[in-house]
């Protein structure tokens, strides 16, 4: 069975960089592969709208992660998640868990589109509620106001449409500077493909340069890297990965 499990607003002020959101659903995805419920894949980081209505501690954006679970064990994660951000979260944090089975969603493009929704929206708890009763989607909050719902479902929602989201980790390649084709770049970071930022699919021998961070985004189900056109002496046509703050103005805008 293939599930969703996206959670958000676990962090405050003063620890925020220390144990963030991302290292708490990372650990909520160890304990699937060590408890023997499943298999889990990468982190993806989903950007929500930023407005002064909104209480966020740095980026307000929320962690969803995708995992392939025994059907028997899925009350066993919902309980695990639960308990997890109700102990490790901050405690002035306002925690939500979101889990979702895709396959029993009648209407997936109505999450999707609370997920978009969150990315332009203030958004309100009895709103998430609502939607999660009606699509059959397990909604929880665990401290504080619980005002991390919101982001949480809206994470879900973004992850299932495979088009936001930048994944967690960097990608360990080489030193800022190295020529690489487009193909060994694949090849060494284990994604799907590179991609320029107009969405063109670079070909393998293509060549390009690490910058001073790689990372990959989440674009039509498949891990790819952005990269931008590098103007040359030469003229000849080479690219560059993208900055973090170029990814991150990528995902506040959607891609």
């Amino acid at each position: 069975m293939r599930i969703l499990v996206s959670i958000d607003d676990t962090d405050n002020f003063t620890t925020k960089g220390i144990k963030g959101t991302g290292d708490l659903a990372k650990n909520i995805a160890r304990a699937i592969k060590a408890n023997g419920w499943g298999t889990s894949s990468r982190i993806t980081r989903h950007q929500l709208l930023l407005h002064e209505d909104i209480p966020y501690t740095s980026h307000n954006s929320s962690m969803c992660f995708e995992a392939e679970i025994d059907p028997q064990y899925l009350q066993a994660v919902i309980d695990f998640g639960a308990r997890h951000l109700e102990t490790e979260s901050e405690p002035e944090a306002d925690p939500g868990l979101c889990v979702v089975v895709p396959e029993r969603l009648e209407s997936p493009e109505r999450l999707i589109n609370y997920g978009y929704l969150a990315k332009r929206e203030v958004l309100d708890k009895d709103g998430a509620y609502a939607l999660a009763a009606e699509l059959g989607i397990n909604l929880s909050e665990h401290g504080g106001t619980g005002q991390g719902i919101i982001g949480a479902m809206a994470g879900a929602g973004l992850r299932l449409g495979g088009n936001d989201g930048s994944f967690k980790d960097k990608h360990k390649v080489g030193e800022p500077g190295t020529l690489l084709t487009a193909a060994e770049l694949c090849t060494l970071a284990g994604v799907d493909g590179i991609r320029s930022l107009d969405g063109d699919v670079l070909d393998g021998e293509a060549t390009v340069v690490l910058g001073n961070m790689v990372k990959s985004v989440l674009c039509e189900g498949r891990a790819v890297i952005p990269v931008q056109r590098l103007e040359t002496a030469e003229q000849a046509l080479v690219w560059q990965t993208c900055s973090k703050q170029q990814i991150h103005l990528l995902q506040r805008i959607g891609q």
